[in-house]
């Protein structure tokens, strides 16, 4: 094939323009560390950067959500703390309260104490965090978690939803524990009750405490599914307890049925997970010595046994446009209220002066009704309670707030101001009122020592969830140097490699101007 000298020279010019233009190219490389500065450059390695990239951006991302969770975390725990240390205080004046030295104006000190203490721990149970949001109020967190009724009992607002937050691919931690958790799931053990049933007037011989709750899941099993009991002294030493089928269920009582007024803890029976206490009081006339006069005179009484049925408070929303209220609430239907009312608590919505809604609690605009309604004789009954109207006809728009108290668990609040009041009542010379205070000081001690366990696994929760974070960050640091690493084996240049190269095509260049200059001096008049 023959070369004319044109194309020779065009092919050189494009040969020499390429080499250099990679000399220059792999110069920059030298002088800048960089070997891919556009896709063109490597069009796989781009893409892996971008990838890389991506990721780059969700560990830093992930490393922010950890110092955020790091924040929330110990504001909480100082708030927990904080609460600790306030239902310590209040333990020890329930203990002191219980002192049997004291009066009624001593109770009333220690009332006036527990009451400063429950106003500061419904401020610590209200606690915001650094950006004004309610740290117990799960996801609702503009909404005040918890609220004192009109009747002074109180109730949680927030939801039971906890936020979480991306620490890594596939883990996600909670940014906070809500109010529900920590302090509505407390173990409430006084959730059993008491009533005289023979005889008709009660003669003060013979009474029986509400009972306190010593083991939660015997009682929830046992106590609950054989209920109301019938508890029946046949004399006194003895006692016959029946269930609501009327079943001698006698046996699983402590002692089987006997006990002994005189003897330490011999009065106590011990019955399917609570405990009741029984106080026998001869009255004038009567002759204890005498077993046959004793027997006489306390046979007969008899009382029933039973699990605190569910309660419940309405409050009217401040802009209902009607003067309605709520009386009373009660469950008329057990099936419907067990299936369909909300756990939370729930919001009746007037439609018309007639007609009405219930939503679960919050209400939202998102929310739909659970149950709707038509008002019967001044009564609203939906999912199951039937809601008693006073004060006037509703309105369109009215709204009421429907806290429901299940006696399942209690709030510390509850408790608090349960014995408070009960100190504030005078006792002297009132067998019942004493009884009642020896009964609420029982059941508070308990509960707040229910109450202060679940503040305690609120704290043990949060240790864990800084221990999964510490671990999480490390592996994310370690992530982070290998996409560090890779990113530079893609983009950047190895010193000694880009050297090489750049001797290399130095030298192919020169030869090539060597090689150019020889050749174009090639011809026929050279050799004449």
């Amino acid at each position: 094939m023959r070369i004319s000298t044109a194309q020779y020279y065009a092919a050189t010019a494009a040969n020499y323009q390429r080499n250099f233009n990679n000399l220059v190219k792999t110069a920059e490389q030298a002088s800048s560390g960089v070997k891919l500065e556009t896709a063109a450059d490597d069009p796989v390695g781009a893409a892996r950067l971008l990838q890389l990239d991506q990721q780059k951006a969700m560990l830093g991302q992930y490393t922010t959500n950890i110092s955020a969770l790091n924040t929330a975390q110990a504001q909480e725990e100082a708030v927990l703390d904080s609460i600790n240390n306030v239902l310590q205080k209040v333990s020890e004046l329930a203990v002191r309260a219980g002192g049997g030295s004291l009066n009624d104006d001593d109770r009333k000190s220690i009332a006036a104490e527990l009451g400063a203490s429950e106003d500061q721990l419904l401020s610590l149970m209200n606690s915001k965090d650094a950006n004004g949001k309610f740290i117990f109020s799960g996801a609702s967190n503009n909404t005040e978690p918890f609220v004192r009724n009109s009747d002074g009992t109180y109730s949680y607002q927030g939801d039971q939803t906890q936020l979480q937050l991306k620490i890594g691919d596939s883990m996600s931690l909670g940014l906070n524990d809500t109010g529900w958790d920590v302090f509505q799931q407390a173990i409430n053990a006084s959730r059993s009750m008491t009533t005289m049933t023979a005889p008709a007037v009660d003669d003060g011989r013979v009474a029986v405490s509400e009972g306190l709750v010593t083991s939660n899941p015997s009682f929830d099993a046992n106590f609950r599914g054989g209920q109301p009991y019938t508890l029946s002294f046949t004399s006194s030493t003895q006692f016959v307890i029946t269930d609501a089928l009327g079943n001698d269920v006698t046996a699983e009582a402590s002692q089987g049925g006997v006990f002994d007024p005189k003897k330490e803890g011999g009065s106590d029976i011990n019955f399917r997970g609570a405990v009741f206490k029984l106080d026998i009081t001869f009255q004038a006339g009567d002759n204890p010595a005498d077993a046959a006069s004793a027997d006489a005179v306390i046979a007969g009484h008899s009382f029933q046994l039973a699990a605190k049925p569910d309660s419940f408070v309405g409050n009217r929303a401040p802009g209902n446009g009607s003067t309605a209220v709520i009386g009373q609430a009660a469950v008329t239907n057990a099936a419907d209220y067990k299936s369909f009312f909300p756990e939370g608590g729930a919001v009746l919505k007037f439609t018309s002066p007639t007609t009405f809604d219930l939503y679960a609690r919050p209400l939202t605009n998102t929310s739909t009704p659970v149950s709707s309604g038509t008002v019967a004789a001044g009564v609203a009954t939906a999912a199951g309670v039937s809601f008693t109207l006073g004060g006037g006809a509703p309105v369109a728009g009215d709204q009421f707030d429907i806290a429901v108290n299940t006696h399942q668990t209690q709030n510390v609040l509850d408790t608090i101001s349960q014995l408070r009041q009960t100190l504030n009542t005078p006792t002297q010379g009132n067998p019942a009122a004493q009884r009642l205070l020896e009964d609420t000081i029982a059941s508070s001690i308990a509960n707040l020592g229910n109450a202060k366990n679940q503040v305690d696994l609120a704290r043990g929760a949060i240790g864990a969830r800084g221990n999964v974070m510490d671990m999480q960050s490390d592996q994310n640091q370690s992530t982070g140097l290998i996409n560090d690493s890779t990113q530079n084996g893609i983009k950047n240049t190895d010193p000694a490699e880009v050297l090489t190269r750049l001797t290399l095509q130095q030298t192919m260049l020169q030869a090539a101007q060597l090689a150019f200059s020889k050749i174009s001096q090639l011809g026929l008049f050279n050799k004449l």
